[in-house]
């Protein structure tokens, strides 16, 4: 469990950015995102095509910031994670694939030393004890936790950071959280979390 501050950061370099990526698609949205050169494309064409994939490169730039007090660029861990097959580009659509979770834990571990696991099979109650003996839990959710009061269609597809967990509430970083309170420090209670998690994701030590 991680006791101090973690820094936030968005999926997309402008964290205001979310409400235009949903209604229009990341594809058109970032476009205008005028943020895009710190995110390590480029264009702004290749920042567009893969910020809508990168929540688990956000995800892991807030560990980065929060254990190594270093901020990486998004586009560019992605590349770093690619490279491990962390991610896999259809060389016919450009489609994304990713994140896949072992490659992603060899990548961390190579490339910054960070002891990590994939878990799978467990619900939040789970969550305490794993975050007594990791720094963080990488969660599997479904994006629409950002409106916890809506029921998802499905569970899992979008990673958030989890930074504390007790048997009554989860408290996390969502990277494409739409206001303040959906991105930072978000508080759901336990069952709520539930509802949007796939049961899997990454322990970092």
């Amino acid at each position: 469990m991680h006791s101090g501050e973690v820094p936030y950061f968005s999926q997309w370099e402008d964290s205001d950015m979310t409400n235009a990526v949903l209604f229009e698609g990341p594809l058109k949205a970032l476009l205008r995102d005028t943020k895009w050169e710190g995110s390590g494309a480029g264009n702004i064409e290749e920042y567009a095509k893969w910020a809508g994939n990168i929540c688990g490169m956000a995800c892991l730039k807030m560990v980065l910031a929060a254990k190594f007090a270093e901020i990486y660029q998004t586009i560019e861990l992605a590349r770093g994670c690619t490279s491990y097959g962390g991610y896999v580009v259809n060389p016919e659509t450009q489609a994304i694939k990713g994140l896949i979770y072992a490659p992603f834990v060899t990548f961390i571990r190579d490339r910054f030393g960070l002891a990590a696991e994939v878990v799978a099979g467990v619900t939040s109650a789970d969550l305490p004890m794993i975050l007594e003996t990791s720094s963080f839990f990488i969660a599997s959710v479904h994006h629409t936790i950002r409106d916890p009061a809506t029921v998802p269609s499905s569970k899992g597809g979008h990673l958030v950071l989890c930074i504390r967990a007790s048997s009554e509430e989860i408290v996390f970083h969502n990277p494409s959280g739409h206001t303040k309170s959906a991105q930072e420090y978000v508080t759901l209670p336990s069952e709520t979390f539930d509802g949007f998690f796939a049961g899997r994701g990454i322990a970092v030590a």
